[in-house]
């Protein structure tokens, strides 16, 4: 039996192009693509350095913690463990506030801007809509939500980071995290096994703020340039140039994924080749009020409120943003151990029944009141709930799951399709 894909095609392809494409029986791909990946090239003397300082645990306030430590090579690019928060300080004994994502990927991240075309402007963005007031997303649609004036770009969860050299300062300088300080790192660029090579590029007679953010710098041009960092070579990346096979539970869990009234995940996380022949990111780079569940390892009384509290100048602490956190990336999720910004969920299973099942049965994740009341959206305080999407496939009132156990196991086994070799 044929299995309906949608979202193979780039933009310009019309919507009768994209249903006339269909996975043949033998799980082949009818309508191959040649993918344009980025071009691989010897790294650069500066992404060169960066290597050496995204392994070198000296730039840590403990001495024991380097970027690999949380975002390991093996597991791409991101925690190796269980762990909810990754564990750091200057005596390892604190831990981060949110769950550490994946540097995978982010050499098309574009910076946050709010609405279509705002990166390019030097003009205040626009008002956001009032709370409750949003664009319907559709996997069968996704350019028209797309021209909706909605946060977009940027890093971390949050969005708080333009550049991957601006993000690196974060974790860097973060005491609970490897707790460094701006004199510590200098001091020991001063001193390291690469500093040769590090003041051959920068000059001997730097300052320490400029030796710390041309080492910042380094750390970003390694992520840029490395092939590790953004390999596209996935089960699924093969299968879009046709030179492999789906399963049929992986044929039959992409057709949900990207139909718009069953799991609609294609129109968040957008699963077709863009109009450049570029492999799809699975994600859009705009950000959503899903109502995550309460980390019970989160500070007590501090409600996580996302974008809003970013620190962003640009949007202030707007209600109209408040519970809102990035789109990840679905690249190599079959491999993580926690998901949502504060690792709330253990496995990709509890994630699907969230999203079914939130509005249908939200006893299964929000905790009870002593009086036995239900607290609902428990990290999110009432007054911003109208943020909270409940308009977008699967979410929203219904009679019924928009999936059925079966499907939703389906449509794990084709994200299973979308790790890296």
């Amino acid at each position: 039996m044929a299995v309906l894909f949608l979202g193979l095609m780039g933009p310009s392809v019309s919507h009768a192009q994209v249903h006339s494409c269909q996975v043949r029986i033998d799980g082949s791909n009818p309508c191959p693509v040649r993918l344009v990946r980025p071009e691989e090239a010897p790294l650069s003397a500066m992404a060169m350095l960066g290597k050496a300082l995204f392994f070198d645990t000296q730039l840590s306030g403990s001495g024991r913690l380097s970027c690999a430590s949380c975002h390991v090579p093996a597991a791409h690019y991101a925690p190796d463990t269980a762990l909810v928060f990754a564990q750091g300080g200057q005596n390892m004994d604190r831990f981060g506030v949110r769950a550490v994502p994946s540097l995978t990927y982010r050499e098309r991240q574009p910076p946050f801007s709010v609405g279509p075309d705002n990166a390019t402007s030097e003009a205040a963005p626009p008002a956001p809509p009032p709370p409750g007031i949003r664009n319907v997303k559709s996997a069968s649609d996704t350019g028209a939500s797309a021209l909706a004036m909605v946060p977009q770009g940027g890093l971390f969860w949050d969005g708080r980071a333009d550049t991957l050299q601006s993000q690196a300062e974060g974790p860097l300088f973060d005491p609970r995290e490897m707790a460094a300080t701006p004199h510590l790192v200098a001091e020991r660029l001063r001193h390291a096994p690469y500093s040769a090579s590090l003041f051959r590029l920068i000059g001997a007679g730097a300052s320490d703020k400029m030796l710390t953010a041309e080492a910042l710098f380094a750390l970003a041009r390694y992520q840029i340039e490395a092939k590790a960092f953004h390999p596209y070579s996935s089960h699924y990346d093969d299968w879009l140039e046709g030179k492999a096979r789906l399963s049929p539970e992986e044929a039959e869990g992409m057709a949900l994924f990207n139909n718009p009234s069953k799991g609609n995940c294609a129109a968040c996380h957008l699963s077709g080749v863009d109009g450049e022949g570029r492999p799809p990111l699975f994600t859009d780079h705009q950000y959503e009020a899903l109502a995550a569940p309460r980390q019970k390892l989160s500070l007590p009384g501090s409600p996580d409120l996302g974008l809003c509290a970013a620190g962003r100048a640009d949007i202030g602490h707007d209600a109209a943003y408040c519970g809102f956190f990035r789109t990840p990336s679905l690249r190599n999720a079959a491999t993580r151990h926690v998901f949502f910004h504060n690792g709330v969920f253990t496995s990709l299973r509890q994630v699907m029944d969230f999203y079914v099942l939130r509005d249908i049965e939200p006893e299964r994740f929000y905790p009870r009141r002593a009086d036995g009341t239900l607290a609902l959206y428990d990290d999110l305080p009432p007054r911003y709930w109208a943020n909270i999407d409940k308009t977008d496939a699967p979410f929203g009132p219904r009679h019924s799951p928009a999936l059925t156990p079966d499907e939703r196991e389906k449509i794990i086994a084709f994200l299973g399709t979308l790790t890296d070799r």
